[in-house]
């Protein structure tokens, strides 16, 4: 088999991706925005801060098989938050296009048995691939549109004064048809959890196959490398996106009513202008806007729980992340935990917008210190079985039995 597969941007389930594809001898090319090298001429020119950010572009692959398409993305990049003439959908959208016209010359050279696309970039390429008769993956890093809607329309009358933060409702009708046509020119759907996979319900069209294929954790450090406290406030930490779709409401709400027994610390950029009820709850904790990944592994290990309340997730590999550093991880039903945490035992389950749940969770943590080390140990044990390495063998086995 020979797979082409594209993303604008890269991250890491794309570049365990692509270790899956190329080790399996199976990749075709990689189609991407920007390929980062020490010697690419838009590296040179680029501002430190920028040249920072395009060092996040690099790819585990021999550079011949990665095709890139710059441009936009590098003015996008230039502006933050995607200001000015180039949006984030206009990357997607061209890069999408650009795979597309590619992929009859592809299919000529390489005998191209299949296409692997993601949510948001995916229509034209899985349009292509059809019409070459080539077999369609893609991938749903987040749960349906539809169910998040429902799940975002009602926080914003449940919690009004957070609404501004759910930017999941301000997609256009073109895109929510686009992300639907997407999934009809599929073969085969994967999520990565049986929360996104349970979201497919409210799509009206059929899809012939649906795979959850969970992500992987970092390697997990050892035990000897936990911090451990004995006295003092309980550490709690929070990392993502400043938003309510993160469930920041009640995470604040549970650190109010637990008092001093706790301390917060959250990690996190705006996904927005920040309203003030954001801004009043950051005064109270320690707030770190951003960090490194090394970084923030670093701060894992320095705290005692994850609390990871989000109402609409894909998976959350922040939570994978936490266990590798020993952290127990207490997070709701909307997000890969089910598939992943016993909980009680590596950390907790609760249902989504239930602060006395995760009340109740971190008090019984807190009255027994020696439940927390053994849950710490039992986290690393779990971050140590749900690697990376996994993910590939899945991933390559499915392409396999489909792109042949």
């Amino acid at each position: 088999m020979k797979i082409a597969l594209s993303h604008p941007t890269g991250n890491q389930f794309v570049r365990n991706a692509l270790l899956a594809l190329h080790q399996e001898e199976s990749l075709a090319a990689f189609y991407t925005t920007i390929g980062w090298s020490h010697d690419s001429l838009l590296t040179k020119l680029a501002p430190p801060g920028l040249r920072k950010r395009l060092s996040r572009r690099s790819y585990p692959i021999p550079a011949k098989f990665i095709r890139t398409s710059p441009v936009r993305e590098f003015f996008r990049l230039a502006r933050p938050f995607g200001t000015g003439a180039v949006t984030v959908d206009d990357v997607y959208l061209d890069l999408d296009r650009r795979v597309a016209a590619d992929l009859p010359r592809l299919k000529a050279s390489q005998e191209l048995t299949g296409v692997f696309a993601y949510e948001d970039g995916a229509l034209s390429t899985l349009k292509a691939g059809r019409q070459l008769g080539l077999d369609c993956t893609y991938e749903l890093p987040i749960g349906y549109w539809r169910a998040g809607h429902r799940i975002f329309n009602e926080e914003r009358e449940r919690k009004p004064e957070w609404a501004s933060t759910l930017t999941g409702l301000q997609d256009s009708p073109a895109k929510l048809a686009r992300k639907d046509e997407e999934l009809a020119h599929a073969d085969t759907v994967i999520c990565a959890s049986s929360f996104t996979k349970s979201t497919l319900d409210l799509y009206g069209g059929n899809i012939p196959n649906v795979e959850v294929i969970p992500y992987g954790a970092p390697r997990p450090i050892g035990m000897d490398e936990v911090r451990v406290e004995k006295g003092g406030r309980l550490r709690l930490l929070f990392v993502g996106g400043l938003s309510q779709r993160k469930g920041l409401s009640y995470l604040f709400d549970s650190v109010e009513a637990l008092g001093d027994a706790v301390e917060l610390t959250v990690i996190g950029q705006f996904v927005s202008e920040p309203p003030k009820v954001l801004e009043a709850h950051l005064r109270k904790c320690r707030y770190i806007a951003s960090l490194s990944h090394g970084d923030i592994l670093r701060q894992m290990r320095q705290h005692d729980l994850f609390i990871f309340p989000s109402l609409f997730e894909g998976f959350g590999l922040v939570l994978l992340e936490a266990m590798s550093q020993g952290l127990p991880c207490i997070t709701t039903s909307h997000t890969a935990g089910p598939d992943m945490i016993d909980h009680g035992r590596d950390g907790f389950i609760v249902p989504i917008r239930n602060t006395s749940e995760i009340v109740a969770c971190v008090r019984k943590v807190l009255a027994d210190p020696a439940l927390l080390m053994a849950m710490k140990e039992a986290a690393l044990a779990k971050a140590a079985e749900s690697n990376w390495e996994k993910y590939q063998m899945r991933l390559a086995c499915l392409l396999r039995s489909r792109c042949r």
